[in-house]
């Protein structure tokens, strides 16, 4: 198959690197064409124009940072749906809402192009090893074709039922990664606030019951102050606005991710939106005046 990916930043990067990797034949197109240069060494096909990256590939992957771009990109007046061949299949792994998933749904159906939401359970790590977990919404015939793929760029791929059901589970995955880190935000700051040791939570609470698993990994980034990007944290709070949004459209109540989204914005305003998501500790700890 002739496949196509759209988008090369932190994680698609990494995503189409593997694909290249893995003998696929592979166009890449990026609004910065630069991102494009390990992966054109790579063997991949960079081209410089949207239309025509599209126009001849039977799977078009599209990793973008949320609904916006995916609607620039995708689906509006130069939208790239547009020039993709019937019966072609559009893959959007970017994490979005299921309201606009099922509109870049109807929107292909309009093109004669199929459609699925695949969004991905990981972050940088796991993109440039391939160990994502892909969580399908659509047909099952469109999950098994683009399953050699997924199988080169994750661990697993779950099919979760019809198109934006994948989306929609990337909604709770993303809430409960916000909160859990929150959370232990809250504990590491009242813990030496009450006079524990910093390095003695980091080694307690991780391996507690009450920790969830990640936070292993994340306890080591406290621990050296280092907070470059795995997954930022202004696209963590623009996934808690999507999951706000999700919870408006469907009358449930979701009372602490609101509360969580705002500790995020806070944090992203002043200043913490392009390191990973773990700097809200960062972020609490100027707060409250600790030193490091």
């Amino acid at each position: 198959m002739n496949v196509t990916f759209v988008g090369l930043g932190v994680m698609g990067g990494a995503m189409a690197s593997n694909l290249a990797a893995g003998d696929v034949d592979l166009t890449v197109y990026n609004r910065t064409k630069e991102k494009a240069a390990p992966l054109i060494n790579q063997g991949a096909h960079l081209n410089e124009s949207l239309h025509e990256a599209v126009e001849d590939a039977d799977l078009v992957f599209t990793m973008l940072t949320g609904p916006d771009a995916v609607q620039e990109t995708a689906l509006g007046d130069l939208g790239f749906v547009q020039s993709m061949k019937p019966g072609s299949l559009w893959v959007d792994c970017s994490t979005v809402h299921p309201a606009f998933t099922k509109l870049c749904y109807d929107s292909a159906l309009k093109e004669d192009v199929r459609f699925m939401d695949a969004p991905v359970a990981g972050t940088k790590g796991p993109a440039e090893q391939g160990e994502l977990v892909f969580l399908l919404g659509g047909e099952e015939k469109d999950v098994n074709e683009i399953a050699p793929y997924t199988s080169i760029m994750g661990k697993k791929a779950v099919h979760v039922g019809p198109v934006s059901h994948g989306t929609s589970l990337k909604m709770v995955v993303n809430l409960m990664l916000a909160t859990n880190m929150a959370v232990f935000t809250e504990g590491m700051m009242l813990g030496e606030k009450l006079g524990l040791e910093k390095d003695f939570l980091l080694d307690t609470l991780p391996d507690m019951p009450v920790a969830a698993p990640f936070l292993k990994m994340k306890a080591d980034k406290l621990r050296q102050d280092n907070y470059d990007e795995e997954f930022s944290l202004k696209n963590m709070h623009k996934d808690l606005h999507l999951a706000s949004l999700s919870g408006f459209d469907h009358h449930a109540a979701l009372k602490i991710t609101n509360i969580v989204k705002e500790a995020f914005s806070e944090a992203n305003v002043n200043g913490y939106g392009d390191l990973d998501f773990s700097a809200i500790y960062e972020y609490y700890r100027s707060l409250h005046n600790l030193e490091k």
